[in-house]
């Protein structure tokens, strides 16, 4: 009997240690997903009145709302046009730099300091430079170059808001990618210099294949960045003009604070917890294949 608590009591131990931390997770993790997922299920408010089931309905709202569509239009675009630049420009610096033999640590520490600057002050910053009578229209005035109206524009808004998303996340990208290169043997770019390989032989056939897993995971992890963009456009456009820089998450808060509908702005983020969990997933097996 002692034998069977003892081992009862040591197969409970680990449970024991990992009580607080699992209480932690199911408070605030797990519930809220639970409690996201049947408000979008439902109708009304937190009044008195309460929420009431509606079913399906805000679901089958989100498939028949143009509005709804034209943001996740607007996100794929800022997604796509965010995502290629994060990863080819931080790419092509990280070989660079990790060449380098003088100043490699300065310019990494340089170029991760985006990633760690407040997007909100990074926002207002870059807003005042594309202003109507910003720096930006300066510098083309000074050149004689017709200004142009940057936040004001449906064609130019999403563009800055891309380039403030692109130097946002390009430090990040860049360690991770120096933290890649340093994981390939030197020996490897030994052998294809023995063998004749020029520089661009090695960067195909050896430099892209080791990166493929740290690819893969700077690609996931700046596609949730930027599906969670909110901050750009609500310090920069407040989703305008005309709802063209309105992206998923800023269309999220705008229908629960703003218009008071949460059991339609629950269905819309569950949709976009979807799309994360399937980017989750696949970094997650992609792992394991390597």
């Amino acid at each position: 009997m002692n034998w069977l608590d003892r081992k009862t009591l040591h197969s409970l131990t680990p449970w024991l240690f990992l009580a607080p931390a699992l209480l932690l997770l199911g408070i605030f993790l797990l519930w809220p997903i639970a409690y996201l997922f049947w408000l979008s299920f439902t109708a009304g408010s937190f009044t008195r009145s309460g929420a009431v089931w509606i079913g399906l309905r805000n679901y089958w709202r989100l498939l028949l709302d143009a509005d709804f569509w034209q943001v996740i239009g607007n996100t794929a675009y800022f997604t796509i046009a965010t995502v290629l630049p994060s990863l080819a420009i931080p790419l092509a610096l990280a070989v660079g730099l990790n060449g380098a033999i003088v100043g490699r640590d300065f310019l990494r520490t340089a170029y991760f300091i985006p990633s760690i600057t407040s997007l909100v002050a990074v926002g207002l910053g870059f807003r005042w430079l594309f202003q109507a009578d910003g720096v930006v229209n300066g510098w083309l005035g000074a050149i004689g170059l017709p200004t142009i109206p940057w936040l004001g524009s449906t064609v130019w808004a999403m563009p800055v808001l891309i380039l403030l998303s692109i130097w946002k996340q390009l430090g990040f990208n860049l360690v991770v990618f120096l933290a890649g290169l340093q994981t390939i043997p030197a020996s490897r770019y030994e052998a294809a210099e023995l063998d004749g390989a020029n520089e661009w032989q090695q960067f195909w056939h050896i430099t892209l294949p080791g990166l493929r897993p740290t690819f893969i995971f700077a690609a996931i992890t700046t596609a949730i960045f930027t599906l969670r963009s909110f901050e750009q456009p609500y310090v920069m456009t407040g989703g305008g003009p005309l709802n063209s820089t309105n992206l998923l998450v800023f269309y999220i808060y705008d229908e629960a604070f703003a218009q008071f509908d949460f059991g339609y702005a629950a269905a819309a983020a569950t949709v976009l917890l979807s799309v994360t969990l399937i980017l989750i997933y696949l970094q997650l097996q992609v792992s394991q294949e390597e």
